[in-house]
């Protein structure tokens, strides 16, 4: 214990001589002044400036070619300047978000310190103390997290927005993107969504409605919460009072005024490409990070893979409503289409529905979970036979009853050959050969193919049925393209995606699409693969998806009803398609199958046909190339041409020899006759001589 004493004595007498309070004191303030002076050159390499006019534009998308494509727009369409808000909103606002705006310079040291109290207490983040400015700084130019980092971040911008605008732009900005709930993002918006009139004929009651809705659009949504946002009101007219920007008998008449709805606010999100727009949201969401508020009110700029012509091309397919079946109650028959290039995994166009649109509604081009039926075929069963040395021409079992165990598959013809070549299996898309190639060669190189080409399978799934797309997992028309990109760009598999770039209100890259390239198959397996799909689309289930003087090889799926008693009809009808530089995958179903609500005919007369169409409608705007491959039919027609001119060739090379022959048989019988003729001579003139004698 003594011991213990003395070195603890000992460090204390050190510390004191080596003055390392002083030090500790020094290098903890050396710290925080290094990180304030880091926080203060973000600031100040913000580019805080272009705020207002980020602020004033709507989020654009750009095509391929750098092109505007589209618009988000949100409040943008509707922003107020500041004169037109009535002063009542403009207090309003303040009273109950910021009370001293107009005496802070950007954040307010009495605020922050009052929230740092209360989180303390709490022992976690509930409070952040911010000022109109911060709101503002974190709305448009920050991320929505709740840490001390960002709230420094936010302080610094904070400052740099105060000395660049002044009191009354900001409160401009503030307004023009906050969200009010139901859609209604700005103050223009807001005002035509909750009471059917321009902001500026708002009442007190009505303003004190707007300025509370914005602490919590969600909760205090009039439509969704009346008697909350009432409360609410409230308490934003006593701020009011007690900050005297309203009298006693104001506040009474606003607090008793009824406030009625009425909802004259337009979609502001209605634009260009409907469905492309909602996919690039989805993904700039899900894959880098923004929420739906950034991009509706910060006016970004969304660089895309979009080709316009492909896109326009794909909804002008789409208004064709000859095309879809319909059904006796008419409902409308669902689609999702999607069309990408091979050799990046760029979606240049996709529909997502038909019907009425509405704002980031369900997309079946790209969430759709769907069973793929026989587009599977390919995949799961074709590609990694050829690649265990399987050829187009190998024999493949077709006979009627086969059983594996439990499982017995049916041809969807109902015939059977006995036995067929592999590539007759495909082009008829026979059943009972795919089933007994992938039991032959190995349920597990199935399995592994399946996921190499990029789909997920369950554990459910990993049975022979997978051979026929019978899977508990679903998959949507990208995911189909994506995967039978890889035949088109010689084995090889791109990531689909939409975005290329996103570039913030202050001109920083916020976002960039990086390339990920996989080797799913040898350039030669894709090319065997192609030359058995092609001949699918020349004499095949897909033979209504030709296109004059265009290459486009391709498969056709279905999938079955659950209901035996119909025996004419489909759940699910698939079509994927691909030329050099183009894949398409169409979709077509019920989004509630039923027995009233189902697709008649098989896929070869239903789905195929609007594939068709959408390359009709593409293809001219796309470089047009051929494969590096013949079909099975032209080689073996190639073949069959190469031993019909090699018979001919043995012909004539025979008939010349017998003419030659006859020709010497000719010469050596001139010469008999006129050997004969000197031999008849010689005996004349003997027998002459005979009878002279």
């Amino acid at each position: 214990m003594d011991l213990l004493h003395k070195i603890k004595d000992s460090i204390w007498k050190f510390w004191k001589k080596a003055h390392l309070n002083q030090i500790l004191l020094l290098v903890i303030s050396l710290v925080i002044l290094i990180g304030l002076s880091y926080f203060a050159y973000l600031a100040s390499a913000a580019n805080v400036e272009s705020l207002k006019k980020g602020l004033a534009q709507a989020t654009v998308i750009y095509d391929k070619d750098g092109d505007e494509a589209s618009k988000i727009s949100a409040n943008r369409m509707e922003g107020v300047p500041i004169a037109e808000v009535p002063q009542n909103l403009k207090d309003a606002v303040v009273a109950i978000e910021d009370h001293r705006f107009y005496k802070h310079r950007g954040f307010d040291v009495y605020g922050i310190s009052r929230a740092f109290f209360k989180n303390l207490f709490a022992g976690r983040i509930t409070a952040g103390g911010s000022t109109l400015t911060q709101q503002l700084t974190k709305n448009a130019l920050l991320s929505p997290e709740r840490t001390y980092k960002r709230k420094l971040e936010e302080i610094f911008l904070a400052v740099e927005i105060e000395k660049k605008f002044t009191k009354d732009e900001i409160l401009e900005m503030y307004l023009n993107q906050a969200f009010f709930g139901s859609g209604g993002w700005g103050v223009q918006n807001a005002s035509k969504k909750f009471f059917g009139k321009d902001v500026s004929q708002v009442t007190l009651s009505e303003a004190a409605i707007l300025a509370g809705i914005v602490n919590r659009p969600s909760a205090l949504d009039p439509y969704k919460n009346y008697d909350a946002s009432v409360e609410r009101r409230n308490l934003v007219l006593k701020q009011m009072l007690n900050f005297e920007m309203i009298s006693e008998s104001e506040y009474q008449e606003a607090v008793n005024e009824k406030i009625v709805l009425e909802d004259k606010g337009e979609d502001p999100l209605k634009g260009k490409y409907p469905y492309y727009v909602d996919a690039v949201l989805n993904e700039a969401i899900n894959q880098y990070g923004l929420t739906q508020e950034e991009i509706l009110t910060r006016g970004y700029k969304i660089y895309t893979e979009m080709d316009q012509n492909v896109q326009a091309g794909l909804e002008r397919v789409y208004a064709n409503n000859s095309l879809f079946p319909v059904s006796p109650d008419g409902t409308l028959a669902q689609s999702g289409a999607i069309m990408l290039d091979p050799k990046t995994g760029g979606i240049r166009g996709l529909i997502g529905g038909r019907g009425e649109h509405s704002f980031r509604a369900y997309n079946r081009a790209t969430q759709l979970k769907a069973q793929p039926g026989s587009v599977m075929k390919p995949i799961a069963v074709y590609t990694p036979a050829l690649e265990e040395g399987y050829t187009a021409e190998s024999m493949l079992k077709d006979e009627e009853g086969m059983t594996f165990g439990n499982y017995k598959p049916k041809n969807f013809n109902g015939q059977y050959a006995g036995e067929v070549q592999l590539y007759t299996a495909v082009e008829q898309s026979l059943n009972v050969p795919a089933v007994w190639l992938l039991n032959e060669m190995g349920l597990d190189k199935g399995i592994a193919s399946t996921k190499e080409f990029g789909l997920p399978i369950q554990k459910e799934d990993e049975n022979l049925s997978l051979a026929l797309g019978g899977t508990t997992t679903g998959y949507s028309p990208q995911q189909m393209a994506e995967a039978y990109s890889v035949f088109a760009n010689e084995g090889k598999r791109e990531k689909s995606h939409i975005i290329t770039k996103i570039v913030g209100p202050t001109e920083n890259v916020e976002g960039e699409f990086k390339p990920k390239t996989k080797r799913v198959t040898s350039r030669k397996t894709a090319e065997k693969m192609t030359a058995i799909l092609l001949n699918v689309v020349e004499t095949g289930t897909g033979r209504n998806a030709k296109v004059p003087e265009y290459e486009i090889a391709g498969k056709t799926g279905s999938t079955q009803l659950p209901y035996p008693e119909i025996t004419d009809g489909t759940k699910d009808q698939w079509f994927v398609g691909y030329t050099p530089n183009l894949v398409g995958a169409v979709w077509l179903g019920y989004d509630l199958t039923d027995r009233n609500h189902y697709l008649r005919g098989s896929s070869s007369e239903t789905v195929v046909p609007i594939f068709r169409s959408m390359m009709e409608q593409t293809l001219p705007h796309v470089e047009k190339s051929e494969f590096g491959t013949p079909s099975i039919n032209e080689r073996l027609e190639e073949e069959r041409k190469k031993e019909e001119k090699s018979l001919k060739e043995q012909l004539k090379n025979f008939d010349d020899k017998m003419i030659d022959e006859a020709k010497k048989w000719k010469d050596k019988l001139e010469n008999g006759k006129s050997s004969f003729k000197k031999l008849e001579e010689k005996l004349k003139e003997t027998y002459r001589r005979f009878q002279n004698e």
